[in-house]
């Protein structure tokens, strides 16, 4: 938890996203009206994924939610679209 929220301080974390052109597909997903991790800086790491790597990078922003998207009401929404993404690229 501590390595998470100081990631961006910290370039040696283990909750930091590797630079990794091979890897798989990436869902990046923001809350607006998130005060924490805001959309530009989602937004921001977006831009710089598919720089960076050929495999696919995708972003949603979740109308009307703050930074607790897995835990506030409407929970639901955020699984949903986070297991829509997994099952395009589910390759089992």
């Amino acid at each position: 938890m501590f390595q998470a929220g100081s990631a961006n301080l910290n370039p040696w974390t283990e909750a930091k996203v590797d630079d990794n052109p091979n890897r798989g597909p990436m869902l990046i997903i923001s809350g607006e009206k998130d005060n924490t991790v805001p959309p530009a800086i989602s937004k921001a790491e977006f831009k710089r994924q598919q720089e960076h790597s050929k495999d696919v990078t995708e972003f949603v922003q979740i109308p009307n939610r703050g930074h607790a998207l897995t835990i506030d009401n409407g929970w639901e929404e955020v699984a949903n679209t986070a297991l829509s993404f997994v099952t395009r690229f589910d390759k089992s």
